[in-house]
């Protein structure tokens, strides 16, 4: 009995933190913004393309992907894309989604318009 009580937590606590995109709907002073699950504002990059990121070495380095788990799935316009090195990446609506390095606590926006090229995520 206890068999099969601790097998079925295990089933459903892996089941919820597979599905869910780790993704949440902060307000900043920018209006409705994506966070992460820890309030770190996410960004899309103008140069990728739909389904697929271009941003990689020193890029990857001011702007970290939001990774996916291998177990990790697909949860409405959240996708799972497939980078270059076979890492896989959070995206919304097929847009790839960064952190910006220098945000240094959760809820900055520093990186928004930098380059003219990356934005604030929105919902």
């Amino acid at each position: 009995m206890n068999r099969i009580l601790m097998s079925i937590a295990l089933i459903s606590m892996s089941a919820g933190a597979a599905f869910a995109a780790p993704v949440k709907t902060m307000t900043s002073a920018l209006g409705d913004i994506l966070a992460a699950e820890n309030g770190m504002t996410l960004y899309t990059f103008k140069k990728d393309e739909t389904g697929k990121s271009n941003c990689y070495d020193a890029c990857a380095t001011n702007w970290p992907p939001l990774m996916a788990a291998a177990s990790d799935k697909a949860d409405g316009v959240y996708t799972i894309i497939e980078r270059n090195d076979g890492a896989m990446q959070w995206a919304k609506d097929g847009k790839p989604l960064y952190f910006w390095a220098k945000d240094m606590k959760p809820g900055d926006t520093t990186g928004n318009g930098i380059k003219d090229v990356w934005d604030v995520a929105r919902p």
